[in-house]
């Protein structure tokens, strides 16, 4: 029996919700997107107008936490499905939260210019 002590959600339920919630989110975030890129002849200026707002860079930060939410729920099911070694699975958890980590504060700091 694996223990739910790595999941991010409570239960499987919880985690079923979250999994929707920002698959939910990414795809508004994409929409969002294209009707930008769609409607708008891009250039510089208008990609940097356009990302310079704080609605985009807010949205921008909640699709971002989203994907890595989704990631981390889809690949903790993945390893403890398949990892059955109790310090394998451990390390390979602690490898892709500080991958995670890293792509959440790499955002960060490209989005909002630290």
């Amino acid at each position: 029996m694996v223990k739910h002590i790595s999941s991010f959600g409570r239960n499987g339920v919880h985690d079923f919700l979250l999994i929707r919630a920002t698959a939910i989110i990414m795809t508004l975030y994409t929409i969002y997107l294209v009707s930008f890129c769609a409607f708008t002849d891009i250039s510089y200026v208008s990609w940097t107008q356009f990302f310079g707002g704080t609605f985009t860079k807010v949205f921008t930060m909640l699709a971002l936490v989203s994907v890595l939410i989704h990631a981390w729920i889809g690949l903790w099911q993945v390893l403890t499905d398949y990892i059955k070694c109790a310090k394998l699975r451990g390390g390979l958890q602690l490898a892709i939260i500080a991958v995670l980590f890293s792509y959440f504060f790499s955002g960060l700091f490209i989005l909002w210019g630290a």
